[in-house]
């Protein structure tokens, strides 16, 4: 019998991680065994790091989320959604669509809009090239699945320009989505006035730095009289830890109160632990109403502060479908290549019972124009 390679090894360590720790095989419907089938085979043919990590990514395909991914990548690898994605778009009437937009980022400043229907990518049919994006281990491909294909698709790859041909009323015009340099990076707060009896609070993608706290601090003291609040939470793809977001949620309640629950699987004993996490008041209460804004790129934390403040009964959510990041996140290392990755080892749920990922605003909106609108008719 031929002894097994590192990258056998490494497969079947990555493999038995996600059948003991993955907190929804069940609830997305894996066939992890079937994976494991069509897998197993083709890692015999791997013979450098290079295809190891190209072969890793195509297994992570098959549990089509963002939140389970490598900690390393090659310059031809795919950008990790939502955070490398800024483009949302949709499969209507067996038309590509573009129908939400990141704001200032490389799609927008190219010139691509909101309504564009997109014919061509990379000079290509595109329902062809969804398919390096679509679980093996099922035929039935389901609307999520193929929502994940088509994210990944237009997210594109670190190593080449996103080429996009579209119609826009009826006028076929070709865009090079990357066209476009970014400036430097925003504030990781920043705040304004909207109008004399609204402000307005934006977090930009830094719920994991603990520097968020003081700035959020700093900026809600200045806004304490004022009548309502907007916080934006529609730049915060990467999510962030619940130290920040507690911090945060504190400055709203003046006890403590529930904001999310908690299930682990202890497979061995075939038991589960549930747990509820709770916000304590921190700081001067701000007691006004309070907005929070949320989109395709809330992710993770995100999500989850915006089911707390909803559970908490204490703002209004406004704002299209979120990333749909599921469960919290484990990091864990292959041990033959070094290679990290990190999967969803809990489930996390509204109080109320809802999943996260099926959280629906309080008041929906189609995209982040749409929601603006609401925001701007606050007074």
């Amino acid at each position: 019998m031929t002894a097994q390679t590192k990258y056998e090894k490494d497969f079947l360590t990555f493999w038995n991680e996600v059948n003991d720790n993955y907190a929804y095989l069940d609830q997305q419907k894996i066939n992890w065994l079937k994976v494991k089938d069509i897998y197993a085979p083709q890692v015999k043919q791997v013979s450098n790091q290079q295809a190891f990590i190209k072969f890793m990514e195509g297994v992570i395909n098959e549990c089509f989320n963002g939140h389970i991914s490598l900690y390393t990548n090659l310059s031809s690898s795919n950008r990790i959604i939502p955070s490398g994605q800024d483009i949302f778009v949709e499969k209507i009437n067996n038309q590509y669509i573009i129908t939400d937009i990141r704001k200032d980022y490389k799609a927008e400043k190219s010139g691509l809009k909101i309504g564009d229907e997109i014919q061509l990518f990379q000079g290509k049919a595109i329902e062809g090239q969804l398919q390096q994006f679509l679980p093996k281990f099922t035929n039935n491909h389901t609307k999520e699945m193929y929502q994940y294909a088509i994210n990944m698709l237009f997210a594109g790859t670190h190593d080449a320009n996103r080429i996009m041909t579209i119609n826009r009323n009826g006028t076929s015009i070709t865009i090079n989505a990357d066209s476009i340099k970014l400036s430097a990076k925003p504030a990781l707060v920043a705040s304004k006035q909207l109008n004399p009896t609204t402000a307005y609070i934006k977090i930009n993608d830094a719920l994991g730095n603990t520097n968020t706290i003081e700035l959020f601090d700093q900026a809600l003291d200045s806004c304490l009289l004022y009548k309502n609040i907007i916080i934006d939470l529609t730049e915060t793809p990467s999510g962030g830890n619940t130290t920040v977001a507690r911090s945060i949620m504190g400055r709203f309640i003046h006890k403590a109160l529930p904001y999310q629950q908690h299930e682990f699987d202890e497979t061995a004993f075939q038991t589960k632990r549930q747990w509820v996490e709770y916000v304590t008041p921190r700081k001067t209460q701000y007691k006004g109403n309070v907005y929070i804004m949320v989109g395709h790129w809330t992710g993770s934390m995100g999500e989850g502060m915006a089911i707390g403040f909803d559970g908490l009964k204490r703002a209004k959510i406004i704002g299209t479908g979120m990333a749909k990041l599921i469960g919290a996140v484990q990091g864990f290392t292959m041990p033959e290549t070094n290679i990290g990755f990190q999967i969803p080892t809990e489930r996390l749920y509204h109080i109320n019972g809802t999943p996260r990922e099926n959280f629906i605003p309080t008041i929906p909106t189609k995209n982040i124009e749409q929601t603006w609108r609401k925001i701007l008719e606050i007074k």
